[in-house]
């Protein structure tokens, strides 16, 4: 686990089936989604990554993968982490060489891991009248692979190589900008 003195937050809940991925080793997904309450109440707004993001690729950081939130075990490489309008989506690869990383992709394959998770600090949140957090501004620090995901919704798909991956990447385009227009 990420020691409290960092002050970062983590989200856990109880999972539901589709963590897949693809060769062993790529995976994509939604780490956290805009708009939707946590277990905890806490509902992160359309933005709230942005910043973030910026600050890290300008001083070529990367946000880390992580098995479970535990800063000692790295399990591969986000090669891709962007906010869109449906909320952060993460891409990457988990690395078979490192033994975490070959534990993680047979946990997957199997079924028994299917969801992501973020580890932040909070850096602007209001209470709404339902006494929801609505996190503006987050720091984003890791996205792990994880047992129990706070986010229900957050979960990981895999993408293989071919014309299925091209036509899923093409439905979740269609689909990002469908919502975009319905919420204008």
């Amino acid at each position: 686990m990420i020691g409290t003195d960092y002050g970062l937050e983590m989200k856990f809940q109880r999972i539901e089936p589709g963590l897949v991925v693809a060769d062993g080793t790529r995976v994509e997904g939604y780490a956290s989604l805009f708009g939707l309450a946590d277990q905890g109440g806490d509902v992160v707004q359309p933005g709230a990554y942005r910043a973030s993001l910026a600050a890290l690729a300008a001083r070529g950081g990367r946000v880390k993968m992580l098995w479970q939130h535990d800063p000692a075990r790295p399990i591969g490489l986000w090669e891709e982490v962007r906010e869109d309008g449906r909320g952060l989506y993460v891409k990457g690869r988990l690395l078979t060489e490192v033994v975490q990383g070959r534990e993680a992709a047979a946990l997957v394959a199997a079924g028994a891991i299917e969801g992501l998770s973020i580890g932040y600090r909070t850096k602007a949140a209001t209470r709404d009248s339902k006494g929801q957090r609505l996190l503006s501004e987050l720091e984003l620090w890791e996205v792990s692979l994880v047992t129990f995901p706070m986010l229900p919704e957050a979960r990981v798909a895999a993408k293989g190589e071919g014309p299925e991956a091209l036509l899923r990447e093409l439905a979740a385009t269609i689909e990002d900008a469908r919502r975009e227009l319905a919420g204008r």
